[in-house]
């Protein structure tokens, strides 16, 4: 076999690969995109935000559909399958920090009589990973496990950040050349006053968020080190209603926050 023929064959594999990686990318896009339509999404609707061929989606579906991942109610349109459900939540029951977290939120949703959440870190992002409701009361949060928001812009992500960015360049460097989503009057939109909060967090072993990622909603958050004595896993938060909570009364107990998560550990 000369040269040519020899260097042939890795670039066929690759474009094979390459091929598949990008059949199976759209698959997932399919598989997120039908995760935000809890009723339902026809196939021409998927198409469209897809921005793939009306077969391409419909191959993607069918293998969705095969895995038990999609299903087509009778009115024709697609929704997750009962089998991605299953996986779903039996995996999230299961976590360890799940688990192992959870009392303490509901301890701390009856004391304060709000929401109390557990979130990562995720790039830009947080992530909830548990919730916890009030046990009364008539107004409660939207928020969802598995929900994102900027970690700039609340308690948990800017007590994360704290752990990890210590100095003004690090900041930098995170927020990089992508501005600061500014999603109220009050969130931080530059890196010196996100470092300046991430370094009063860090000293103070707590982090707030007044308002600065939705108006009316403010909240405290603690670490929790669930893999590490060091280093957080994660975090917990009181997130409250202003009129109803405000952030001093969730700072002027922040003690009683400790002693719960001192039960946890």
């Amino acid at each position: 076999m000369d040269t040519t023929q020899a260097d042939a064959i890795p670039l066929q594999v690759a474009r094979l690969d390459e091929s598949r990686l990008v059949g199976s990318d759209r698959v997932l896009a399919v598989l997120k995109e039908l995760a935000r339509h809890p009723d339902g999404a026809g196939l021409e609707e998927l198409t469209r935000v897809i921005g793939s061929p009306k077969p391409t989606v419909h191959r993607a579906l069918a293998s969705l559909r095969r895995a038990g991942l999609a299903d087509q109610d009778d009115r024709g349109r697609y929704v997750l399958g009962d089998e991605f459900l299953r996986m779903a939540f039996a995996h999230h029951e299961l976590r360890p920090e799940q688990v192992r977290i959870r009392p303490v939120l509901e301890a701390l949703a009856a004391r304060f009589g709000e929401t109390a959440h557990y979130a990562v870190l995720d790039g830009r992002e947080i992530v909830y990973r548990a919730k916890v409701d009030p046990p009364t009361g008539a107004v409660r949060l939207t928020s969802t496990i598995g929900g994102r928001n900027p970690a700039h812009a609340t308690g948990v992500g800017k007590l994360l950040l704290a752990y990890r960015l210590d100095s003004l360049d690090a900041v930098r460097d995170w927020i990089g050349g992508e501005p600061l989503v500014r999603r109220t009057a009050n969130t931080l939109g530059d890196a010196g006053a996100l470092y300046r909060e991430l370094r009063l967090s860090r000293e103070r072993g707590y982090a707030v968020d007044d308002q600065e990622n939705e108006v009316g909603i403010n909240c405290l958050a603690l670490p929790v080190y669930a893999t590490s004595p060091a280093t957080p896993s994660g975090a917990i938060s009181v997130s409250a209603l202003t009129y109803r909570t405000p952030l001093s009364t969730l700072t002027d107990a922040v003690e009683d926050v400790r002693r719960a998560l001192g039960a946890y550990r």
